[in-house]
């Protein structure tokens, strides 16, 4: 097990570049099985998160190789074993992905319910609604275990706007016989990214970036060389360390189009980014204030699927609003488990109510005092090692592998801005 040591309330400066997507990474690489061929990823994150995937990948047949620090070739001629493994498995939410490819390659695949982050209930219920529309039989025990003599295209309309559910039923509708209509749809940039490797492997899909995807799938998908993009989720953590720091920090390799949610939420907390073609620059000395409402409302900030404000930076923009001067209500929608990493924000000095599962009020601007404090899954673990940062004293992080699950070599970069972290064996 390791930590991090922090020493805190010191002002960063310089250059970061954020690592590819986790979120688009994990369902391109399970894609990979669709295709006998070759498949080239580039800018590919160094994280635990797809490290798994790749041991995975190795126990299923593929080959895998390592072109280059971020690049990798991943060929799986056939695959050996139906059945994933238990233990893998379950150090990850992600494993779910492999349930469509697996489909459309070999017709059956058995998988444990995945793990990942504690932060609430997340149902499966949807990929299995989609996956059994296709033709799929399923039975959920102890382990799934889907089967199918063949995938036919057909309309499916979502239950829910579920990333990894709209992945898996992508991934499997390019495998099958026929047009599959996916209405209700997730629409993230890592979707996009997914949708658009899978055409370059021969799948037709119309709608990328909507609500609705029309997926004609391929007698035969093949190779291909795919460019993983630039991780958002990332970029936002970055634009909330340089806020509460005070920081003169610019981030390089944005696309702006992905942000437009992210920045304008950003703003109602004062923090202003000078936006560049593909660069963003947060200056130092910005004054952090709330932007109230109309006649004075105290505002609400929530999340939603895409083009909404995103889940996963919830944590950040909550520590970023206790250095803010005025008051806020936080609803965070989707997960019920979000929210109780604050009492570790609290124990720092935050003043925060936290109303039910859901909902908090913050009030600022509050001085955080460094402490000992632990990891409970990848976002608030950044959003604990941002608060450090911006504490009075030394702050102790337990449960880092949380954060390393979906940060690349975060301690490297922060360093590298002059920030004083350290890894220590714990």
């Amino acid at each position: 097990m390791e930590r991090f040591v922090i020493e805190g309330g010191k002002a960063l400066e310089g250059t970061v570049r954020p690592s590819g997507s986790k979120n688009e990474a994990l369902p391109v690489l399970a894609a990979c099985l669709l295709t006998n061929e070759p498949v080239i990823l580039k800018n590919v994150p160094d994280i635990a998160d797809v490290r798994v995937m790749l041991e995975v990948l190795a126990t299923l047949g593929t080959e895998v190789e390592r072109l280059a620090p971020d690049t990798w070739r991943l060929t799986t001629p056939e695959v050996t074993t139906a059945t994933l493994d238990a233990t893998l498995c379950t150090r990850i939410r992600a494993s779910i992905l492999f349930a469509g490819p697996m489909l459309g390659r070999v017709g059956r695949v058995e998988l444990p319910p995945p793990g990942g982050d504690v932060i609430g209930r997340r149902r499966v219920d949807t990929h299995f609604m989609g996956l059994e529309a296709l033709g799929a039989r399923f039975e959920a025990g102890d382990r799934y275990v889907l089967v199918a003599d063949s995938l036919e295209g057909t309309e499916i309309f979502l239950d829910e706007q579920s990333v990894t559910a709209t992945e898996n039923i992508v991934m499997a509708a390019a495998a099958a016989r026929g047009t599959t209509t996916i209405l209700n749809a997730a629409s993230e940039p890592h979707v996009q990214g997914l949708c658009r490797m899978l055409v370059s492997m021969g799948a037709e899909i119309g709608g990328i970036g909507t609500n609705t995807l029309r997926v004609t799938g391929a007698r035969r998908l093949h190779g291909t060389t795919h460019r993983i993009g630039p991780d958002y989720l990332e970029i936002g953590s970055f634009i909330g360390l340089a806020a509460v720091t005070q920081s003169d920090i610019t981030i390089t390799d944005v696309r702006p189009d992905e942000l437009r949610m992210i920045l304008h939420t950003f703003e109602r907390l004062g923090v202003r980014p000078e936006l560049g073609e593909s660069t963003i620059r947060i200056a130092p000395g910005q004054a952090l204030k709330v932007r109230r409402d109309l006649h004075g409302a105290i505002p609400r900030i929530d999340d939603a699927p895409w083009p909404q404000f995103p889940t996963d930076l919830m944590s950040i923009v909550i520590t970023v609003a206790t250095q803010c001067d005025g008051t806020v209500l936080f609803f965070e929608k989707m997960f019920e488990g979000r929210m109780f990493f604050t009492d570790s924000l609290i124990a720092m000095g935050a003043s925060i109510i936290l109303c039910d599962p859901h909902r908090i009020v913050v009030v600022g601007p509050s001085q955080l005092y460094g402490t000992q404090l632990e990891s409970p899954d990848v976002r608030a673990g950044m959003a604990l090692l941002i608060a450090g940062l911006a504490a009075k004293g030394t702050s102790t992080i337990y449960n880092i592998r949380q954060i390393d699950r979906g940060y690349e070599r975060i301690d490297e970069k922060l360093r590298a801005l002059g920030a004083s972290i350290r890894r220590e064996t714990a």
